[in-house]
């Protein structure tokens, strides 16, 4: 094993939307940073989607195993790369809305409380935005929470057919709002661009060690501090030194590297007391519907327009339902490019026609429900292996939105004068487990060490100077994308590593 010859102030583990936002905020210090990333830089051609052929690659799976309840392995939708997910996220940048960090009442059960509410959130929501310049145009959506600022760039635009359906859709009583999203002068913002790369090419405290797999943390002899970082590099062990560690590995790598890295003093895995880490995985219950497009469209626009009229319930369903936005053009959606139901039913619905066809005629929404904490829906690390016990919840709060959504559509068609082509792709929200977008929950952050893994500043309570900032720290999920949420505490414990470090 190699010991480096180097002694840093701070290690960051992960460069996606905490990590990467972390290295931002921090750069500036001048304090010695490592940041490790498992993962390589993306080819620009393989970041972008820009051609039919994604349709028939999997290009957005990581190099490895994973096993779901029944011990049945898949290979994860998740993204190894320097920028993490947001490499392959839609660049949708929504603030959680102000009730979403009180105690909500589903019809399955009980969205907890947050610790710390949207007031103190909201300040890291501006800086958010601005960092990952985000487009968008306050006013349209009810459920809007305040705002100390406006966006600072202005909205997208939406594609002339998702214009014509937006003025349908408002003649029905709904909100068609514009989606904030994040574009930068290459396409949407991500946290290589916006963070991780500017921060190493301008500032020569900071260090980013690529292709660097980090396989546990070895803490001192008492159990108190985590001492050395152990990293796979090109086959060669090596163990990095630093005074303060933070995780951004994902809400499932960052609980399955804290389990795999138990040690006499945690023997249930460090930062563990609570018997917490790992448990309370979310990642939503998403359906993904496909309409026939009226006209030809280039299926490479960008996502534009969201509707949050049926967030917090209707009249005859007095719970959350959900979020819905459209997918932009199919060609640039991940997902679809992973969808092989989806290309079966477009082929049924127009036959004759190929993949670029099928792609440009028809058009694509997201429909998001928040998914509640559960301890039993967990991560767990057995025998080298990575196990994901998930079964979904509230499950007929999707349904509902769904029935809704479809309802609507039939209406739009209606209007246009062309029969309904609409169709979910994942019945019950059931998307496969493969698909960990959004997730969120495995190291929920609290005031009592006995019920959580992390503090309010998500230390862990159990060792001083380890952190985790990507979504693990979430007490229950939304149904919006939680991206800004994870940059907006980013910056907002990055505030209080600067005070710590001096």
């Amino acid at each position: 094993m190699i010991i480096d010859d180097q002694h840093y102030d701070v290690i960051i583990v992960g460069t996606g939307a905490g990590g990467g936002t972390l290295v931002h905020k921090l750069a500036s210090t001048g304090k010695k940073i490592l940041v490790l990333e498992r993962g390589k830089f993306l080819n620009k051609e393989s970041s972008e989607l820009e051609d039919v052929e994604v349709f028939k690659k999997e290009l957005y799976h990581a190099p490895e195993q994973w096993y779901d309840i029944n011990g049945e392995p898949f290979y994860p939708q998740t993204s190894y790369s320097v920028g993490g997910n947001t490499k392959v996220y839609s660049g949708a940048l929504l603030r959680f809305r102000e009730r979403d960090f009180e105690q909500v009442q589903h019809q399955d059960g009980i969205s907890p409380a947050w610790p710390l509410k949207y007031s103190e959130f909201e300040p890291y929501y501006t800086q958010a935005e601005q960092l990952y310049r985000a487009h968008g145009r306050v006013g349209d959506d009810p459920t809007e929470p305040p705002r100390s600022a406006g966006y600072p760039f202005p909205a997208v635009e939406h594609e002339a057919n998702i214009q014509d359906i937006c003025g349908l859709l408002a003649k029905q009583g709904l909100h068609p709002s514009y989606l904030p999203i994040g574009l930068g002068q290459q396409g949407r913002t991500d946290a290589e661009d916006t963070g991780v790369t500017p921060a190493v090419e301008q500032y020569s405290n900071v260090t980013l060690k690529t292709a660097a797999k980090v396989v546990r943390l070895l803490t001192n002899p008492t159990g108190t501090a985590v001492k050395a970082v152990q990293a796979e590099i090109a086959g060669q062990a090596y163990l990095f030194l630093a005074d303060v560690i933070v995780l951004s590995c994902g809400a499932i790598n960052s609980a399955a590297l804290l389990l795999r890295s138990a040690n006499e003093k945690h023997p249930t895995g460090l930062a563990n007391r609570s018997d917490q880490v790992g448990r309370n995985l979310m990642k939503q219950l998403m359906t993904v519907i496909a309409q026939r497009s009226p006209q030809a469209n280039s299926g490479l626009f960008q996502r534009s327009v969201y509707f949050n009229d049926f967030y917090w319930g209707d009249a005859d369903f007095p719970y959350p339902m959900g979020h819905v936005q459209n997918a932009g053009g199919i060609l640039q959606d991940v997902i679809f490019s992973e969808a092989p139901p989806l290309l079966s039913i477009l082929a049924k619905a127009m036959p004759g026609f190929g993949l670029r066809q099928l792609a440009t005629r028809t058009l694509g929404w997201w429909l998001q429900t928040e998914d509640l904490p559960n301890p039993e829906n967990r991560v767990r690390f057995n025998n080298e292996k990575i196990y994901l016990d998930y079964t979904p919840n509230n499950l007929e709060a999707h349904d509902r939105l769904l029935y809704h959504w479809q309802e609507a559509l039939k209406e739009v068609d209606r209007a246009a004068g062309q029969s309904i082509f609409a169709q979910n792709i994942h019945p019950h929200g059931g998307t496969p487990i493969q698909v960990v977008a959004h997730q969120c929950g495995t190291c929920r952050f609290g005031e009592d060490p006995a019920t959580s893994v992390l503090d309010l500043n998500c230390r862990t309570h159990d060792i001083d100077n380890l952190y985790v900032v990507d979504s693990s720290f979430f007490p229950s999920n939304a149904a919006v994308s939680p991206a800004l949420t994870v940059i907006a505490n980013a910056l907002r414990v990055g505030d209080h590593l600067i005070g710590r470090l001096g």
